[in-house]
């Protein structure tokens, strides 16, 4: 039953998409926030399609540690999930990500209107220079930043090598770090299929001041909140 309500949703999911193209066309004549709060719909959407469909639903522990300002979200990645649900849980936000995803159409397009960094990978101190000055352009503009510290999604129960550059932009810019954890790749997995009915656990962990810190030192700090918190999540 789980592949059958599955395939149900991916089919779901493509026609929620084609209800992007009017929307789209109406985003060109748009500031930035207003554009992101279109694409944030989509999301919303998703989540509730899921719930629906395939019995996934979710649960959030911390939620008074996020700030009143926005800042920069330090997400464990495990699953397409978190890409849709984060947007349920803070205001408005973009993402740092790799460069072929918004060449996708209509979501990708989506993504690209609504402000998110798409950088090479391979792109080495270019690509660093990017994430620090359009992460900051998106920071002054009130936009929130999800940052993907490991760079890629990792089973669950494992932890990866955080990379520098959301560290780097917390110093460079004074926005705070808030780090986040969750277990979503139980229920749906990193190669998405199938996706199981249950309960996310998604952590919001304590406010990360950079004020005085190098990068190296968030870093540190965040990677040990999300390892002790995904150690006390089922897995």
């Amino acid at each position: 039953m789980p592949y059958i309500r599955t395939l149900v949703f991916y089919v779901g999911v493509g026609i929620i998409n084609l209800g992007l193209i009017p929307g789209l066309v109406i985003a060109l004549f748009m500031p930035l926030l207003a554009r992101n709060r279109m694409f944030t719909f989509l999301g919303r959407v998703t989540i509730v399609w899921l719930r629906l469909m395939c019995g996934l639903t979710y649960e959030v522990i911390g939620r008074e540690n996020i700030p009143d300002r926005n800042g920069i979200i330090f997400c464990k990645h495990q699953s397409a999930w978190e890409t849709f649900a984060l947007q349920l849980v803070f205001p408005e936000q973009t993402w740092v990500l790799k460069r072929i995803l918004v060449w996708i159409p209509l979501f990708g397009w989506g993504l690209a209107m609504s402000g998110a960094i798409a950088i090479d990978r391979k792109g080495g101190t270019k690509a660093l220079k990017q994430v620090l000055a359009q992460g900051k352009d998106r920071l002054d503009k009130g936009l929130w930043v999800v940052i993907f510290p490991e760079g890629t999604r990792m089973e669950p129960g494992q932890m990866g090598k955080f990379n520098p550059g959301g560290a780097m932009l917390a110093v460079r810019s004074g926005y705070p770090v808030v780090p986040v954890t969750h277990n979503a790749g139980v229920y749906w997995p990193k190669g998405g299929w199938p996706i199981r009915p249950g309960v996310v656990q998604l952590a919001i962990g304590p406010v990360i001041d950079p004020e005085g810190m190098k990068a190296g030192e968030i870093n540190q700090r965040a990677f040990e909140w999300i390892e002790a918190s995904m150690a006390e999540m089922p897995t």
